[in-house]
């Protein structure tokens, strides 16, 4: 059996790289001698340590979604239409609220990590398991409602219909989510990142078997479609939840405690802020979807936006997984005592996210003509979907920034501001210019997305960028150091 001493140590990897915590003057002093291009290379190998494994655990479950759309877009252009609206609009939207609401522990657990209070992120993933539980219990009405609340938005009836089925069956999929995306925050903060993507792609191999068996083998339709995602999903947190349990985190997890019941309220609060910043965010696209319905030759249109914003979605898990990385990296460089490490980890991020955001940009427009053929042989929507590449390659080139930035929010725990920042530039400016855009102006479903890129993405990448630029990091240390304070205290008086 190891000793603890043998645990921080295997754990070093995290801190290794670091720079020390405050009152080490010596060392700092030597640390801003060193030659630029080493303390780039440095951080950057740190940052790709968690990067990788995290886009491969984040495209693998988006693929799920894909995989599934793609089934039922073989099967037709009216079940296609269905399962995408049924996946992107009605599980989108709970998707991006519970994810928003767990992305609280990349703030929690990655300070308190970064400050060697390991006790405290299993009682902080607990907490969230149950705030995120009842908050899935309250969202249910949006399945059980899904079909008339589709037509209550413009959807036609027999879309809304069949997508109404679709997510009555997706319901044991909100649950998987619950304990799933708590999970993974937990175990990306101290870089148990490598079983996350493993367990991932166990779980990718899984779906594409099912899909297969449900759809072609069965013929269960749509109905198998739908339901594959709630056997694989389930395969994810089954996965985790064993490795979790049975002594993968023995530092970090003490077994269940009564203590994730005290401080409910002060994580209600954190999980909402958080919550809001990122579900405002994931149910603008939707919106734009929504809004795509009620165009003329609608099916058309949708059918080729959610291509579209499937590619875009694909593409994002990358940007994803440096908002992940982001997050965890200031959230330690916080929690251990170094603004500076904080700030240069900003900067080496948003430099490589976007580097890659412009290969992909360029990708886009060249092959602009060949990128939905994964998804249908419809010549109809091949071809709206080329006219629509320009917008997706910009979309895909603004998504390489903002999540990074999104990421600096998340590790220094800004998530109320940036929920009003999102709210203003998503709902106050994009949304009403794509209306403008897209009925006043007759510019269809090109107008809608590009008064929403370039009224709400663009102006909201920008008031992050100046916020990042401006921040104090000296100050956010102290904040760090004073939240972890508090929260840790409750805990050890509970204790004693």
């Amino acid at each position: 059996m190891k000793s603890e001493g043998a645990i921080d140590e295997r754990k070093a990897p995290l801190l290794e790289y670091s720079s020390p915590a405050v009152g080490s003057k010596h060392q700092e002093d030597e640390d801003e001698d060193v030659d630029l291009t080493r303390r780039v290379l440095v951080e950057s190998k740190k940052l790709w340590h968690i990067v990788g494994p995290a886009i491969i655990s984040r495209i693998t479950p988006y693929s799920m979604f894909v995989i599934t759309q793609a089934f039922a877009g073989h099967l037709g252009d009216h079940e296609f239409a269905a399962i995408s609206i049924a996946s992107n609009v009605v599980v989108g939207f709970n998707i991006g609220l519970l994810l928003g609401m767990a992305s609280a522990l990349e703030t929690l657990c990655g300070q308190a990590y970064g400050a060697k209070k390991y006790h405290m992120l299993g009682i902080y993933m607990q907490r969230s398991w149950i705030v995120l539980f009842i908050c899935g219990v309250l969202l249910l009405p949006v399945y059980i409602f899904a079909s008339p609340i589709l037509k209550l938005l413009g959807q036609p009836r027999t879309v809304a219909e069949l997508s109404g089925s679709a997510a009555i069956w997706m319901i044991p999929l909100q649950f998987s989510f619950v304990f799933q995306f708590p999970l993974q925050r937990f175990l990306q903060s101290q870089l148990k990142t490598g079983v996350i993507a493993w367990v991932s792609l166990a779980a990718l191999l899984i779906h594409v078997f099912v899909s297969w068996l449900f759809v072609y083998r069965l013929k269960l339709e749509v109905v198998g479609v739908a339901v594959t995602l709630n056997f694989s999903w389930w395969v994810l947190v089954i996965g985790l939840m064993g490795y979790t349990v049975f002594g993968g985190c023995p530092l970090t997890w003490s077994g269940f405690s009564i203590d994730a019941f005290s401080g409910l309220w002060q994580f209600v609060k954190l999980s909402a802020a958080s919550g809001v910043m990122l579900c405002l965010e994931s149910w603008y696209y939707k919106i734009l979807i929504l809004m795509t319905g009620n165009l003329k030759n609608a099916e058309i249109a949708v059918d080729a936006l959610s291509i579209c914003m499937n590619i875009n979605g694909w593409e994002m898990m990358i940007p994803l997984a440096f908002f992940a990385a982001t997050g965890v990296r200031v959230a330690n460089e916080l929690g251990a005592g170094n603004g500076k490490g904080a700030k240069f980890a900003t900067i080496v991020s948003v430099t490589t996210s976007v580097t890659i955001g412009l290969f992909f940009w360029l990708m886009i427009l060249i092959f602009h003509n060949e990128i939905a053929l994964i998804f249908t042989s419809s010549k109809l929507v091949l071809k709206e979907v080329s006219k629509l590449a320009m917008l997706l390659a910009f979309t895909v080139l603004l998504n390489s920034v903002q999540p990074v930035l999104s990421g600096v929010a998340v590790g220094s725990g800004w998530q109320s501001v940036v929920a009003y920042i999102n709210l203003g530039c998503y709902y106050l400016i994009g949304v009403p210019l794509g209306l403008v855009m897209g009925w006043v102006f007759n510019y269809g479903v090109m107008g809608i997305w590009a008064g929403m890129i370039f009224g709400g993405t663009a102006v909201q990448t920008l008031i992050l960028t100046i916020i990042t630029i401006r921040c104090d990091w000296d100050k956010e240390v102290e904040m760090a150091r004073l939240r972890l304070k508090k929260w840790g205290d409750r805990v050890d008086e509970s204790n004693a």
